[in-house]
């Protein structure tokens, strides 16, 4: 009976997290509108309008623009830096928003895998393999119900708690 505890309590990580075939990072590349998040304490300040926007850098890497809107209206920004670390799929990437100068520091990079993706870019599911970040994001501000439930079923896929994540208010036109 103690041994079908261990067995039952290890359950949920015994899914691993799988990130998707293949992203090709230039259709990738673009604005994404955060649908919703796990929520974290690097956007606890962000109130809603919740936007990413990814851009292919010569080098190979690729530039992060995460903006949001404060409590009182106030867009906040935070810039960093991609590299893929799964050359083949292109869907393991680390990036980094501490400064440049502390790139060699391992744990200024965070795990950023794709993990659910629409066939036409249109929708994605980004978390980390540890299952303490998961984002659900959109080309367009409000993403329709069956496209929500899929991205859904590729994050309950890959082991995630989807009852965790809290909804992003997207700003009207």
């Amino acid at each position: 009976m103690a041994l079908l505890g261990v067995v039952s309590a290890a359950a949920p990580d015994a899914v691993p997290v799988r990130t998707v075939e293949a992203v090709d990072l230039s259709r990738y590349a673009g604005e994404w509108f955060e649908v919703s998040r796990f929520p974290n304490r690097f956007q606890r300040g962000c109130a809603g309008g919740v936007t990413a926007r990814y851009t292919a850098r010569a080098d190979g890497r690729i530039d992060v623009a995460n903006r949001c809107l404060d409590g009182n209206g106030r867009v906040v920004e935070a810039l960093g830096v991609a590299r893929v670390v799964d050359r083949r799929t292109s869907a393991k990437l680390k990036v980094r928003f501490a400064p440049a100068w502390l790139s060699f520091v391992p744990f200024v990079w965070g795990d950023y895998w794709v993990i659910g993706l629409a066939d036409d870019y249109s929708w994605a599911v980004v978390g980390s393999p540890d299952r303490a970040y998961l984002w659900v994001l959109s080309r367009t501000p409000v993403l329709e119900a069956p496209h929500l439930a899929n991205a859904l079923v590729a994050a309950r896929a890959s082991g995630f708690d989807v009852d965790r994540l809290v909804p992003t208010h997207q700003p009207g036109p």
